[in-house]
């Protein structure tokens, strides 16, 4: 019963990103305006955080993220989904994308957001893959999901945001085909990144990003820059939509109207 009335729930977004925090530096002014235009909205980290820290055990440090990752999502109002691997064991293989796609499947969006296929880290590019397969295979009743799930019907659009510090990995610049004015929701945004409180001392250590909030409001301003009209913005590319939807099918647009801003894209441009 569950799954059939999942099924037949229209306007719903998932977030799909690789760690605990990834949502709120890139995707998480885009699912709160969507959930004021009305949308239900789903919160996925596919690994644990387990990696994030110089200070605790690996098993603390789950503990620990798991309880920071609920915080934002409460603060997000998603609905948060458990995580399935430790960091740094996203792969694109059989066993994890059949996991991925029961949960995509139970959930059945209409929009799915993720990474970039290229970041600067491969549990970011593996979870892209991922993301991208399991809501492809959505409505395939021969794909088989673990658990078992029943296909869901409908399109699903999917999403890629910025890459962290809009660079690919090959520190070439990514231009953003959208830009999502996320000014009105910014300072609780900022809120549920804050609530990654254990990252502070991490990021710092590791990547040299001592005030983290401040390091996303660093790219939403820049990126809020190119729209010429935002103060804070996300940038997104649509995936390509054969097999997903219809050819003009652009549901995170068709949401939300005003805040959304098309990008002209130059001749050539780094991918």
């Amino acid at each position: 019963m569950l799954a059939a009335i999942q099924h037949m729930k229209a306007k719903t977004a998932f977030a799909i990103v690789a760690h605990p925090d990834d949502i709120e530096f890139r995707i998480a002014g885009t699912l709160l305006l969507l959930r004021q235009a009305g949308w239900e909205t789903h919160y996925l980290t596919v690994a644990n955080g387990s990696c994030g820290t110089n200070q605790h055990s690996a098993r603390q440090a789950v503990a620990i993220r798991r309880r920071e990752a609920r915080q934002a999502a409460g603060i997000l109002g998603a609905h948060w989904h458990p995580s399935l691997v430790n960091d740094l064991e996203i792969f694109y293989e059989l066993k994890l994308l059949r996991r991925l796609a029961a949960i995509v499947r139970e959930v059945a969006p209409t929009i799915v957001l993720t990474h970039p296929p290229q970041d600067y880290m491969e549990d970011h590019t593996n979870t892209c893959r991922l993301a991208v397969t399991a809501a492809f295979a959505r409505g395939m009743p021969n794909f088989k999901t673990v658990p078992a799930r029943p296909v869901a019907e409908g399109d699903a659009a999917v999403y890629h945001c910025m890459p962290h510090g809009l660079h690919d990995a090959l520190n070439q610049p990514v231009l953003p085909e959208a830009l999502v004015d996320t000014t009105p929701v910014h300072a609780l945004k900022c809120q549920a990144l804050a609530a990654h409180a254990s990252q502070a001392h991490w990021l710092e250590a590791s990547q040299g990003m001592g005030a983290f909030v401040r390091a996303m409001e660093e790219d939403s301003l820049a990126l809020g820059r190119m729209s010429g009209r935002f103060t804070h913005a996300e940038g997104w590319r649509r995936h390509l939509h054969l097999g997903f939807g219809p050819a003009g099918a652009d549901p995170l647009r068709a949401a939300l109207g005003k805040n959304h801003h098309l990008v002209k894209q130059p001749q050539t441009q780094k991918t």
